[in-house]
């Protein structure tokens, strides 16, 4: 059973200005003001009185341990109390006993006082609070340079966090987790979500990836919003998850959800275009490492010849390549071998080194055709389409 509350304080209360028995040649609002006058110096009085009682009891109990110390100093060097010393304690003692029984009459009369329109209430606290903007630094006084080094210091030194927000699926949790770290709504937190979304998507991790992708989206409306607003994103975080969970049928709530996709599919092409990119510097990569002593790809020089000639390379037959070329045009001839050689298709003999450059190249515009006929008798043929290297 609950305890009833004691109403009995109200019972006496003195309010001077409800009194209607005042004598006709009486001004009442100067009695009036008189009564509160006398009503305010009583309560003034007893306010000094109680602050010299405190101050009485702590220069009394301060005197008391002083003298209390000196007692069990003496009685450790096993010296006797000298009598001045324990007649100082007892008079002390007898004048803690006085202050405490001049502090409860005075805290009898103040309780037993009628209340009044300035007692029946007191201020429970007072806190005044300016709403002043902070000064956070703006993203335009930055140059890139600074972007760059603040970037990298806040992801070195804040990514298990951001990997941590990145995971929440509930708008609560969202909240929570970034009205505790609060630095984390910031441009850096959404840039280092979108690289890592692409990052998943190449990996192939694509429900990762639309995990994240949903943090990144929410990170970047906080963003937005607090640029609508002018001001700080950390001051609209919830501001942000207000408005999104009272628009879960809204306007706002679909413009977030078709922005989430066409976000996803962004990703999606970023990741196919680094994953072309990754395999056109692949393939560089292995054509460089096929060029030939002329700077000629093999594989495309082998494309461009005649398929007589082809065929000659794939079954390295030395004779009917010879049969080819003196039968076709010279100026053509010569043009295939001299590609043929500058791609390392063919690999002249060292009795032609010199008709041949340092770099292994004819210093002729055309080539000798009865030298090209020596040579694919007597040097080797090499067919190094794909990269391969035979030699006779």
């Amino acid at each position: 059973m609950s305890r009833s509350l004691n109403y009995s304080k109200w019972d006496n209360i003195e309010v001077s200005d409800d009194e209607d028995d005042t004598h006709p040649n009486i001004d009442t609002p100067s009695l009036f003001r008189w009564r509160h006058q006398a009503r305010v110096e009583r309560m003034e009085q007893d306010k000094k009185d109680s602050q010299k009682i405190d101050m009485e009891k702590k220069q009394t109990a301060q005197k008391v341990r002083e003298l209390q110390s000196k007692v069990e100093k003496l009685k450790t060097e096993t010296v006797n109390v000298p009598d001045e010393i324990e007649q100082e304690l007892k008079e002390l003692q007898m004048k803690k006993n006085k202050i405490k029984a001049e502090e409860e009459e005075l805290n009898k009369r103040i309780q037993t006082r009628p209340l009044n329109v300035d007692t029946l209430s007191t201020e429970g606290f007072s806190k005044s609070i300016l709403n002043k903007p902070k000064d956070y630094p703006k993203e335009s006084e930055l140059t890139d340079e600074q972007r760059e080094e603040r970037y990298v210091k806040f992801v070195k030194e804040n990514k298990t966090l951001i990997q941590k927000y990145g995971m929440y699926r509930k708008w609560e949790d969202s909240k929570e987790f970034l009205m505790e770290n609060k630095f984390l709504a910031c441009e850096d937190t959404a840039n280092y979500l979108a690289i890592w979304c692409i990052d998943l998507e190449v990996e192939e991790k694509r429900s990762l990836m639309e995990q994240v992708s949903h943090q990144c989206v929410v990170m970047q409306y906080i963003l937005e919003l607090s640029k609508s607003l002018d001001s700080d994103p950390r001051d609209t975080l919830t501001m942000f998850f207000t408005k999104i969970r009272e628009a879960a049928a809204s306007d706002y709530k679909k413009a977030f959800d078709d922005e989430l996709s066409s976000f996803r599919d962004r990703v999606r092409g970023r990741a196919q275009a680094r994953i072309d990119a990754a395999m056109k510097e692949y393939e560089e990569e292995e054509r460089e490492k096929r060029l030939g002593p002329g700077g000629l790809d093999p594989a495309e020089v082998f494309e461009t010849l005649p398929d007589s000639m082809k065929e000659c390379f794939e079954t390295k037959d030395i004779p009917m390549l010879q049969q080819i070329v003196s039968e076709m045009d010279q100026a053509v001839a010569s043009y295939h071998i001299k590609r043929c050689i500058d791609s390392g298709l063919w690999v002249p003999g060292d009795n032609d080194d010199d008709k041949e450059t340092d770099n292994g190249v004819e210093d002729e515009e055309e080539v000798d055709m009865n030298a090209v006929n020596k040579e694919v008798e007597e040097s080797g043929l090499r067919h190094r389409h794909g990269g391969s290297k035979d030699e006779n």
